[in-house]
């Protein structure tokens, strides 16, 4: 109990900032809000409470303790503006703790160089300024994380992880760190959860420093129907999965994440989600396919009608 006290005390500290008033201003490293996890995605982003496997690497931490054995997953974003993310990850899960190890890169393309000098008409074809050469932007996002079961409801995940971004001509890195926990109430299957992401020192950028993306969640789901304590009806074949997360971004106001998941015998499963007080992101839904150990997934997600919509795909190997 005292190192439940301990660690739930350093989570309310880290998020002090966050919670103590509001603040919306530029943040660094913005490709650190991205969820390269098809689930988490097509269900709103509201992963506090319902973060699984491997894939806890990238929402709750905390999570990562519950799936024994070997598991691994990798997964492909096709993101707007032709950007690309590719993830891979794995964790082993032993008794009471689980480590994992991720990466994930980030292909911005290339831009292509152009010079004052290189502008006017070569063989009567006009040249804007391009010299032949261009510039390769991207970043990548490297960790290793440790989750521990204390007891048999609460759970806490750490993960520490080197950020870098490159944009040819300069590059910057850090070192920021992930904590979550997870409390199982034993009532009606309802799990509370909280996480803070991106917590570290800010970024420099020639004269001027910004500060990571840091966010706060604090999330609740319950499984509505069920085999295994439903809130309100029980079957053995069908489940439904309900969840929300009270979100709290450094750079903007605060916003909420709800999603919900239905699933047929533990093989098939429907997923949607919505993204309430964003800008541009809003409604989003998925499919997801479990055959024994392995699991597939797709995640769809709507940026309005001016920018294109981002579509996820993932394989993942479950208690190897």
């Amino acid at each position: 109990m005292k190192k439940i006290n301990i660690i739930l005390l350093l989570l309310l500290t880290l998020s002090f900032n966050s919670f103590g008033f509001e603040k919306v201003g530029v943040t660094s490293f913005q490709f650190l809000k991205i969820s390269p996890d098809p689930r988490i995605a097509s269900m709103g982003g509201a992963y506090a409470a319902i973060s699984q496997g491997t894939a806890s690497l990238y929402g709750n931490p905390a999570a990562l303790v519950y799936q024994q054995g070997l598991g691994t997953f990798i997964s492909q974003t096709d993101y707007m503006f032709d950007t690309q993310h590719t993830s891979v990850a794995a964790s082993w899960g032993f008794g009471g703790f689980a480590v994992g190890v991720y990466g994930m890169s980030i292909d911005y393309g290339s831009i292509a160089v152009t010079n004052i000098a290189n502008l006017g008409f070569v063989d009567g074809v006009f040249n804007p300024g391009l010299t032949g050469e261009s510039l390769t932007l991207g970043a990548t996002d490297m960790g290793i994380g440790l989750s521990q079961q204390l007891t048999d409801k609460f759970s806490y995940g750490l993960i520490t992880k080197y950020v870098t971004e490159d944009f040819s001509v300069a590059s910057e890195d850090v070192v920021a760190w992930d904590l979550g926990v997870l409390y199982n109430s034993g009532f009606k299957s309802i799990i509370l959860a909280a996480t803070v992401r991106n917590f570290g020192p800010q970024v420099k950028y020639e004269t001027q420093s910004y500060p990571l993306p840091q966010t706060m969640n604090i999330g609740l789901s319950s499984h509505i129907m069920g085999a295994d304590s439903p809130l309100l009806v029980e079957s053995p074949t069908h489940d439904l999965l309900m969840t929300v997360d009270l979100v709290q971004p450094r750079d903007y106001a605060q916003q909420f994440n709800v999603g919900m998941e239905y699933s047929f015998r533990d093989l098939v499963y429907a997923r949607t989600g919505y993204r309430i007080n964003y800008d541009t992101e809003g409604f989003n839904f998925g499919l997801g396919f479990k055959l024994k150990r392995v699991a597939l997934n797709y995640g769809y997600s709507d940026y309005g009608e001016n920018l294109s919509g981002v579509h996820r795909f993932s394989i993942g190997f479950i208690n190897i």
